[in-house]
């Protein structure tokens, strides 16, 4: 027997540190490095003598005998707890699960048995037939344990293999694995299998699916398509060639017999195999093809006519010989090749066909579309020659190239092309294919790619993905104010990439800002536009919570103390707070600070900002009670009221509560004595309003309103004038259309509310009277729909007037309606009547080309002045001509014979009283534009029109102007401005004071160009820059000049010049600034001082916090080496000379304090490092760590060239003698 050692954990680690002082084995040496074995390290496992071979005999016998299978089987699984679909907390075996079990149980007729493990996974023992059980099986899985899905995709051909005969596979496989196998439809293109159940079924259907497809890809079957008459050449004589070729290849071929019309040899088998028996048909083919050309085909005729004539007796056969010749000097060859490769032999614009024709002029190649071959005609050696070179074409073009076909359904082709080509011109490029997309009008959805075939796999997996998207794309519309807009965008468009970013699916459309529209539109995948919307919407809540804000007034002379050093306090607030804090610029005269944030976090502000500014003066808060009602009065027509309290008594502050808040306090606040003023004015002015703010209300219809309020307020203005009361009529959008309000002091509002009370009373008492209207008349009032009938009865109280029907010669019309109402009509009617009889027209004469200016907008000029002069006003049909006329001569340049003629399309006329009528005529005479020209100077003209029009669009809107600039080859100095006289006289004042403006640019400008070089060594250059350009900056600011210094890279330019440019009494400062700087360098010294290269980090601390205070204490500069320097101790220190020796002084006494702290270290280091072992130690005085090492393993064993010996134990070793096999007797062998 033989002894088994154990490497254990801790005797491993003895090996590989050295530690181990005891002896591993007899006679191994007590050295600590001692190497240990192979052998000793790795022992063989022990080995068991064969057992005894009695029974040998018996045991053959009975292994003869097949063993009968049991009808019953126990299955037992596991589910885990995290694959468990129910997980009921309360009694087990009370849930889902065994109501679950009992129904499969009466339904397969297994037995089924659960019990609970300790990691609360699920043990499932079935029980029953094999048929059952499985089922059983199936079932659990799918109902008692959570589903995944997977797919896998294998050619469309191995699908059948998959399902089996009637299904038969497919149902075993699914019993077999317990999973749901879905394989799509004959007719669906797709070649993904989806399988649904658990990740360990799945696995298993999977990998079953894969051998199935695996054994099915080393087989094929090709149909190859060759001519009949060549079928029997490719059977050879007694069919032994095809035999031939069948058992040298293995592949089976079938040829058609002679009687079926059939082209077509189908070869199956092994694909290699048929590869090469497809190799050696089309060989013979192609041969015969060649050598074997009858010559009566039609194709060799032309050029070629036999007569044969009647002979005297019979012959059977005639001498065409002469003929044969002439038909074999030409040959006609066909080479096969797919119809998809033509182009591409063709080559672009023909080049690679080309190069044939032009080596081998008298070969015809003929492309025929939609068959696979291409025909030569020529010369026998030339068509042979033509005929290798094609056939080298198509070989090499079928190892390069490839094609497939991708149905994609016709809607999404669009989108797959992109933007003016964008995606399918990427996919061309990134992939090198070819890819044609069918036209509309096709109506076909096949999408066809060509080129290299990794290249085609590769653009048709992008597009089946872009196609897969765009099926799952869905839109959605989010309502968002525009205002959050630019907000959700970011700067530059920051946040929203942000968003993007997270959501890298879906595409963001926001809105025109031009288009004022609130709908931003999502698009991409369901579930990431879902995902993507409710991130939006709660951004978008979150801004509108934020976007509360509040201004709170705070003396301007306390600005900079709530800002603080540097912005200390300010940033605390805002930080502690997390709110936006704006404040008004120094020069600007406003005193109040805007807060923005969430609104308790604002308020949190306030109050921290006003504390501040009790603090700092004394400030003092009282607050007065005023009616709410008296409010908006105090406060005045834009706050002008109130302004003035504040301005009166020394710019306290006056805070009223927000409107709609219904809170009666008023908050003052400033200097106590202030304060107090401001109070006792805001009382009084209250007390003030309350006497004059008592109010009345009173009920009228709402079509007495406007006979109240009268034509142009004038019966409401009596009454005011009389009481002194305010009455305020409801607007439009009021909910109350008959409510009156009467506001003033108690006596006015009485009287006035009774003057109303009395007219309301008097109009509600209906009367019918009538008046004579001449009938000529009658038209004006009934005309346009009856629009002045209308007139008269909003203006006055609702009256009905009617005139009579037309043709009855009556002169009555009757008025009905309240007794003033119908008065007042009746005086109203009778002004109309006198305007008609006194009515005159006059034409004024305005050029067609500018009534389209005088109209104005939708004629809104026109309207004003009809309104205004109460006139009719016709412009005459427009000539469509007149475009093709000559421009009228403009500003008086016309001579005697342009002298202008009115047209009938240039006469508009009025309609109207006299007076009115001239009235309208000279507003109208105002409305024609007029041109002036205005004198600007040539070189000024593009600053006038600005960055891209923008200076000049401006003033004409600004205006309402059009200018014109003459071109710049004009080389013109007037500029015109055409519009109404008004605006035109406004322009030209504009335009000369911009020209002032301009030209007071110019001569500063050419102050401040004054130039000045001065020589300065360049050694001094970087001091005079400064760290970071501090000091030049400073120069520059100071002095309000440009400093430039030589190029470094420009080995042309002087290197010691410095150019000062400015104004120049400000280059001669800054000139004096620089010599004085560069005085004071000059007298500086450099000393090089050694110092230990240990301390230099202590010297020059974190971040050179440390080295730069010395630099400020001593004033010097103090540079320290570069790392890899020949001197690493050298610093060199810069300054004045006294200032130099102090500053080494110092560095000196560091030194010496820092090297006390170093050799301590270094001492303690020293004794913290292992002992070494040997001298292979590093600078460091680390010994290298070699391992677990062993002597004679098998990898460092010689190799023997020679191949090893199978039957050799030593080279293939055995784990020990085998387990022998069991004992047996005459009663069979033994069951356990």
């Amino acid at each position: 027997m033989s002894s088994v050692a154990v490497l254990t954990q801790e005797s491993f680690a003895e090996h590989r540190s050295g530690l181990r002082d005891e002896e591993i084995t007899g006679g191994a040496p007590e050295d600590e490095a001692y190497i240990p074995t192979y052998l000793e390290a790795f022992p063989p496992l022990p080995e068991k003598g064969p057992p005894g071979e009695k029974g040998g005999e018996l045991t053959g016998a009975w292994s003869k005998i097949r063993p009968i299978k049991a009808s019953v089987i126990t299955q037992v699984f596991h589910v885990p707890l995290e694959e468990r679909r129910y997980r009921d907390n309360g009694q087990f075996g009370e849930g889902e699960e065994a109501k679950v079990c009992l129904d499969i149980m009466q339904r397969t007729g297994a037995h089924i048995e659960l019990s609970l493990a300790k990691d609360q996974g699920l043990s499932i023992m079935v029980t029953g037939k094999l048929d059952s059980v499985m089922k059983a099986r199936k079932e659990i899985v799918a109902r008692l344990q959570t589903q995944a899905s997977a797919t896998v995709a294998i050619p469309k051909e191995h699908h059948r293999f998959v399902i089996g005969k009637n299904g038969e596979k497919l149902q075993e496989l699914e019993l077999k694995t317990a999973t749901k196998i879905a394989i799509p439809r004959p007719e669906d293109p797709s070649a993904n299998i989806r399988i649904t159940g658990t990740k360990e079924g799945i696995e298993k259907a999977r990998h079953e699916i894969l051998l199935i497809s695996a054994e099915q890809d080393k087989r094929a079957v090709e149909r190859i398509s060759l001519e009949k008459a060549f079928h029997p050449f490719v059977a050879g004589a007694y069919n032994r060639l095809v035999q031939e070729m069948s058992q040298e290849t293995g592949a089976r071929i079938s040829i058609p017999p002679p009687s079926l019309a059939k082209d077509e040899i189908v070869i199956t088998g092994e694909k290699e195999a048929v590869a090469l028996a497809i190799a050696r048909i089309r060989s013979v083919y192609e041969e015969k093809v060649r050598t074997e050309g009858t010559w009566e085909r039609e194709k060799l005729h032309r050029r070629t006519q036999i007569h044969a004539p009647s002979l005297p007796h019979a012959v059977s056969s005639l001498c065409l010989s002469p003929s044969l010749l002439q038909a074999k000097s030409v040959t006609v060859v066909e080479v096969m090749a797919p119809a998809w490769l033509h182009r591409f032999i063709i080559g672009k614009k023909g080049q690679n066909i080309g190069r044939i024709t032009q080596q081998l002029p008298k070969v015809h190649i003929e492309f025929t579309d939609g068959e696979e071959k291409i025909s030569l005609e020529g010369p026998t050696e030339e068509v042979e020659q033509a005929q290798a070179q094609i056939q080298e074409i198509i070989k090499d073009l079928l190892v390069k190239m490839d094609y497939t076909e991708v149905n994609i359904e016709q809607r999404f082709h669009r989108h797959l092309i992109g933007k003016n080509g964008a995606n399918i011109n990427r996919i061309k490029e990134q992939y090198k294919v070819s890819v044609r997309i069918p036209q509309d009008t096709e109506r076909s959805g096949l999408v066809r790619i060509e080129g290299d075939p990794q290249g085609v796999q590769l653009a048709r997996k992008e597009l089946m993905e872009m196609a897969q998207r765009m099926e799952n794309e869905r839109t959605k519309d989010l309502i968002v104010e525009q205002k959050f807009h630019r907000t959700i965008i970011g700067q530059k468009g920051e946040k929203i990439k942000e968003v993007r970013d997270k959501f890298p699916e879906v595409i963001i459309n926001f809105p025109d800002p031009s288009q004022k529209s609130d709908i931003v539109q999502l698009r991409g995948p369901k579930n990431e536009v879902e995902k993507c919307a409710k991130f939006l919407q709660k951004l978008i809540a979150d801004l509108i919570e934020n976007s509360y804000s509040i201004s709170v007034p705070i003396f301007k002379q306390f600005h900079k103390n709530i800002i603080g050093k540097g912005g200390a306090n300010i940033k605390k607030i805002r930080e502690e707070t997390n709110t936006k804090i704006d404040l008004p610029t120094e020069n600007s005269d406003s005193e109040m600070i805007v807060i923005t944030g969430r609104k308790g976090n604002c308020e949190a502000a306030r109050d921290r900002i006003l504390a501040i500014q009790k603090e700092l003066a004394n400030i003092k808060e009282t607050e007065v009670t005023i009616p709410a009602k008296l409010h908006n009065s105090l406060i005045g027509s834009k706050g002008c009221l109130v302004r003035s309290v504040m301005e009166e008594c020394g710019g306290v502050h006056i805070h009223f509560p927000s409107e709609g808040s219904g809170s009666d306090r008023v908050t003052i606040r400033g200097p106590a004595g202030e304060v107090e003023r401001a109070r006792r004015q805001l009382l009084q002015l209250a007390e003030e309003k309350q006497i004059n703010n008592f109010t009345a209300e009173l009920q009228a219809k709402p079509e007495y309103h406007k006979f109240l309020i009268g034509r142009g307020g004038a019966n409401i203005r009596r009454v005011r004038d009389r009481t002194g009361a305010r009455i305020i009529f409801p607007s439009p959008d009021d909910p109350e259309q008959e409510l009156i309000t009467i506001v003033g002091r108690e006596e006015a509002v009485r009287l006035a509310q009774k003057e109303l009370e009395t007219l309301v009373r008097n109009l509600d008492d209906v009367v019918e009277d009538s008046m004579v209207v001449d009938p000529r008349h009658h038209r004006h009032f009934v005309c346009r729909r009856g629009q002045v009938l209308r007139e008269l009865a909003e203006e006055y109280g609702g009256v009905a007037v009617s005139f009579p029907r037309t043709g009855t010669h009556s002169d009555r019309v009757t008025l009905k309606g309240a007794k003033e109402c119908v008065e007042a009509a009746k005086r109203r009617i009778q002004e109309i009547i006198e305007d008609l009889e006194a009515q005159v027209t006059v034409e004024v004469i305005v050029p067609q080309r500018y009534h389209r200016a005088v109209m104005g907008p939708k004629g809104s000029r026109i309207q004003q002045i009809t309104r205004d002069c109460e006139v009719q006003i016709k412009f005459p049909e427009r000539d469509e001509s007149a475009g093709t006329d000559p421009p009228a001569h403009e500003n008086g340049d016309a001579g005697p014979e342009a002298e202008f003629v009115p047209r009938k399309n240039d006469i508009i006329t009025i309609s109207g009283r006299s007076e009115k009528c001239e009235m309208a005529r000279a507003a109208l005479l105002a409305l024609v534009p007029v041109t002036v020209d205005v004198e600007v100077p040539y070189d000024l003209h593009r600053y006038i029109i600005g960055q891209k029009g923008s200076g000049i669009r401006k003033m004409m809107e600004g205006y309402e102007v059009n200018i014109w600039v003459p071109q710049p080859e004009q080389q013109s100095d007037v500029i015109k401005v055409t519009g109404q006289v008004a605006n035109v006289e406004r322009a030209h004042a504009a335009l000369l004071e911009r020209v002032k403006e301009l030209q007071a640019e110019q001569e500063d400008r050419a102050l401040r160009s004054f130039r000045l070089t001065m020589s300065v060594h360049p050694k001094y250059h970087p001091k005079i820059i400064g760290r970071k350009g501090a000091v030049i900056s400073q120069i520059r600011k100071d002095h309000d000049v440009n400093v430039q210094f030589p190029d470094k890279g420009d080995e042309q330019q002087v290197r010691d010049l410095i150019t000062i440019s400015g104004y120049e009494h400000n280059v001669e400062e800054a000139r004096a600034a620089i010599e004085k700087l560069v005085s004071a360098l000059e007298e500086m010294i450099s000393e090089d001082v050694k110092l230990d290269h240990r301390v230099h980090a202590r010297i020059i601390g974190a971040r050179g916090k440390a080295v730069r205070k010395l630099m400020e204490e001593f004033k010097v500069d103090i540079r320290f080496p570069q790392p890899g320097s020949e001197d690493p101790d050298r610093v060199t220190v810069t300054g004045l000379p006294e200032n130099v020796d102090n500053a080494i002084d110092h560095l000196l006494n560091l030194e010496e304090e820092y090297m006390m702290s170093v050799t301590e270290t270094e001492t303690m280091a020293a004794y913290m490092k292992p002992p070494s072992r040997a001298g292979g130690a590093d600078e460091d005085g680390r010994v290298p760590v070699k391992g677990f090492v062993v002597r004679d393993a098998p990898w460092t064993a010689v190799v023997s060239p020679q191949a090893p010996d199978m039957s050799s134990a030593e080279d293939f070793p055995t784990f020990g003698m085998g387990v022998a096999p069991k004992q047996t007797s005459a009663w069979g062998p033994k069951k356990f």
